[in-house]
């Protein structure tokens, strides 16, 4: 992919990134409220992150819902669109996990409805450091 074209997909997330952070959930709300400035463990979490990747040839990007580099973890939050896209959300998962990257997924009513069970299950995932 060409320098320029890479610059306009970067564009393109950026654009996509802050429109989903302006139309959050309240799910999401709830989550980012509950892990933002280092308050789960200390882990930096991003919200609506881009993350590019390159399989074959052409280059593209997802965007996490909530994202935290440190722990290559990715958390979605699934609410009733995502009924719909259970291919495509299997296949997104399947390509971040070849690229290193964990995903773990909870249904919008399980953040609302008992949002403390949902970070104990969050910290379950981070790496342990010896």
């Amino acid at each position: 992919m060409s320098i320029n074209k890479r610059k306009e997909l970067a564009e393109i997330a950026k654009i996509v990134c802050r429109d989903l952070r302006r139309n959050s959930t309240h799910a999401e709300k709830l989550l980012w409220k509950a892990i933002r400035n280092r308050k789960l463990d200390d882990k930096k979490f991003l919200r609506q992150h881009p993350l590019f990747y390159d399989l074959t040839g052409k280059e593209s990007f997802f965007v996490a819902d909530f994202y935290c580099h440190e722990e290559k973890l990715i958390i979605e939050l699934d609410g009733i669109y995502h009924k719909y896209r259970l291919k495509e959300d299997k296949n997104r998962t399947q390509i971040l996990n070849f690229l290193g990257i964990k995903v773990i997924r909870f249904k919008n009513e399980e953040v609302i409805n008992n949002l403390e069970s949902v970070l104990k299950k969050i910290r379950n995932h981070f790496t342990e450091k010896l």
